[in-house]
């Protein structure tokens, strides 16, 4: 196993549900994600990590609300971006084909930061190591709520997230008595139609 994500595994916490890729999907991000990004999915699949506080995901399961989330809130499209990964929490880690620049948005509050990368600079594959390098349970999850809701409402499948009922956006408090267990798709595509995204404001911050 490599070094990076060893190191990954050490502070995250071991895999749930994993999912195969099937060769299909890895054919088809071959040339828009990173190589090692490729070899990681074939090797480990798409996976929780830390009782589901963190996860890799299927891009392609995000297409339906994503991209029209970043034109709506003036988030350059020029080369698409794809979802890589997510927390429990509905925040999304997104890679830009072309550019390898690295976008993180936190859903319930509808805000996001950008890291700009120089593509001929830096090598993609040292960026994915970083990626899960860099990775903490705490950095995902949300007002220190994760372990009481696994505690209260019970783990997560693939499809699930914690989610706000009512959502922030309509006022309701982020506390553990208004969390549930939502569809994750249905429920981001539901969160991008209420509000754009605004910038957090932190330029330099490497979010991934």
């Amino acid at each position: 196993m490599e070094e990076y994500f060893e190191y990954f595994l050490k502070k995250m916490g071991p895999s749930v549900h994993r999912r195969e890729v099937p060769l299909s999907k890895r054919e088809k991000y071959k040339d828009r994600l990173p190589p090692l990004l490729i070899s990681h999915w074939e090797k480990y699949g798409w996976s929780g990590y830390g009782d589901g506080i963190f996860w890799t995901v299927n891009p392609a399961e995000y297409d339906v609300f994503i991209s029209d989330w970043l034109v709506d809130s003036g988030i350059n499209q020029h080369d698409q971006f794809h979802v890589i990964a997510q927390s429990a929490f509905g925040d999304l880690y997104l890679w830009q084909e072309k550019t390898g620049s690295r976008l993180t948005i936190c859903s319930v509050y509808a805000r996001y930061s950008l890291r700009k990368t120089n593509s001929v600079a830096i090598n993609p594959d040292i960026s994915v190591q970083s990626f899960f390098a860099s990775k903490k349970p705490e950095n995902n999850d949300l007002e220190g709520l994760f372990c009481e809701a696994l505690k209260t409402l019970g783990p997560l499948q693939p499809d699930e997230m914690y989610g706000f009922v009512p959502a922030l956006a309509f006022g309701g408090p982020a506390d553990l008595k208004h969390l549930q267990k939502l569809k994750t798709i249905e429920h981001l595509t539901f969160l991008s139609q209420l509000a754009p995204l605004t910038d957090w404001g932190f330029p330099n911050l490497d979010s991934l």
